[in-house]
């Protein structure tokens, strides 16, 4: 999907690590919520409330996922999952654009 329609893009943007990290929230009509955001070099770790699907659009980076001692090298449009009351860790090396799908239980 390359864009979204009938939707609500929350004013406020989400603001990390002082600004390398930034996202807006989007709301669909069924109450769905994505992020779409931009990511910075550096090295992050985030946690989860909910399942989340990071769809990465351009990029490139490193993502280790929760319990694994492997980082998986992303050059490029990729997806991955992170498990609910988690947490993930990022090494960006180059700009990411990404879209964050949260999925409720």
């Amino acid at each position: 999907m390359n864009e979204f329609k009938n939707v609500t893009v929350v004013k406020a943007a989400n603001i990390y690590y002082g600004g390398a990290v930034t996202s807006r929230t989007v709301i669909f009509e069924d109450g769905e919520k994505m992020t779409l955001g931009i990511m910075m070099p550096g090295d992050y770790e985030f946690g989860t409330a909910e399942k989340e699907v990071m769809e990465i659009l351009s990029g490139k980076l490193r993502v280790q996922l929760p319990g694994d001692e492997e980082w998986i090298e992303i050059d490029g449009a990729y997806t991955f999952e992170v498990p609910a009351d988690s947490k993930f860790k990022l090494k960006i090396e180059e700009v990411v654009d990404y879209c964050c799908s949260y999925v409720k239980a």
